[in-house]
Formats: structure tokens, sequence, C-alpha cells
């Protein structure tokens, strides 16, 4: 009988504390989750220009923009792999299929965090199970801390805004475990930081984020 090759961890010569040290910051992981429409994608992206004109080291990790490339789906991958390899390996939007998304989202962010980068995130993530996991191996890594940004927008203004017609799809039967319709989402009990979405403006729920990050000690690092 055939043995697979055994997988052993091999330790990094440089750590993440000599990589913060050479940037002047701290890697990190900053999880934006809630309901599609709540509008974590767009106050990422503000917060990640924000932290780019402050000199930090960041990417930003959107949710749908996964779905082409790392966690493509089963139509992305079948006209260049073929049936058979989409089937097996491409992610539709069951809850095993979301469940392995954001595992392999998570294991992408700790990676990014290693290297010294802060790493945004915009994803649904709509299971408390998946998203406590991420924290907990970014956490017991060497690159250490996972911050919780919930984007509280009721449903009702989700469906009001709808950029993609998803909600009128899903309200239709066309669209399958669809979150907030057809499949639950879990809102985090104890978040790092709750962002009423449909309260401010997209500047000021940003600056809450990096105020956030300021009082953790996230942007910058004594040298």
């Amino acid at each position: 009988m055939a043995h697979e090759p055994k997988v052993v961890w091999h330790p990094a010569a440089v750590s993440s504390l000599d990589r913060a040290k050479l940037s002047r910051h701290r890697g990190a992981v900053v999880w934006f989750t809630g309901l599609s429409g709540s509008g974590k994608s767009t106050i990422a992206n503000a917060v990640d220009r924000k932290l780019y004109e402050m000199g930090v080291h960041t990417y930003l990790l959107d949710g749908d923009n996964v779905r082409h490339g790392l966690c493509a789906t089963p139509q992305i991958l079948e006209p260049v792999h073929g049936n058979p390899f989409a089937q097996r390996f491409g992610l539709g939007f069951s809850p095993e299929d979301r469940e392995e998304n954001i595992r392999r989202v998570g294991a992408v962010t700790q990676l990014f965090a290693s290297a010294g980068i802060l790493c945004l995130t915009a994803f649904v993530s709509p299971y408390r199970r998946d998203r406590n996991r991420v924290r907990h191996w970014v956490q017991s890594q060497d690159s250490g801390t996972f911050v919780e940004i919930y984007v509280n927008t009721p449903i009702e203004v989700c469906m009001q805004r709808d950029p993609k017609g998803l909600y009128q799809q899903a309200l239709a039967g066309k669209i399958q475990h669809f979150t907030g319709v057809s499949d639950p989402y879990e809102a985090p009990e104890n978040p790092d930081l709750e962002l009423l979405g449909d309260s401010g403006t997209v500047e000021q729920l940003a600056q809450k984020v990096i105020d956030l990050l300021t009082q953790r000690q996230l942007l910058s690092i004594a040298t």
C-alpha cells in the first residue's frame, strides 16, 4: 500500500517581528463580515486607501474577486480544466463550499499577516464557526492579530441597495443558499468593532476602523 508523503512544518528564518521592524508596522488580519449589500466592501476599500496614504503595507481580499481564482466556481474552472476537475475543486455556495471558501481565504490571510502585511478582507462569511476558526488559526501562528469588523446593516437596507439584484433573484427562488433569505447569517457575538452600515458616511465608518487599529498599535512599531 502506497504511503502519502509526510507533511511537516518548516520554521521560517525571518520572524513576523523581523518583518514588522522592516515595514515599521505589524502584520494583521482585519476581517469585515456582514450581509450582502451591507457596505463591507465599500468600507474596506476606504480603509485600504486611508492605510495606503499612511504608508501602511496592505492588501484587500474581496469575496467576489477571490471567486475568480483561489476559490473559483465550477463554471469558471470548467472551460479551462474540464468538468471533472471543475466539479471536484470548484466552489459553489452550499454551506460546505462556503466553509471551504473561508478556510482557503483564512489560510491566505495568515500568510499575508506573517509577511508583515495588514490584510483586509470583505466576505459575507455567514457562519460564526468558520470565522472563529480563522481567528484561531491566525492567532496561533506567528502572525498573531485578528480583528473582526461586523458591518451591521438591516436586511431591509441591504435589499434596497441590492446593486447586483441578488436579493430579488433569491426571493424569486432563482438563487439557492442565499444568506439572509434562504440561508442564515450568524452575527458575531463579540466583534472587535461593530459598524452600523446605515449610519454615517463611508468616510466616518472607515475612520472608526483606523482609530481602532491605531488603538491596537497595529499601524506603527518602535524601531
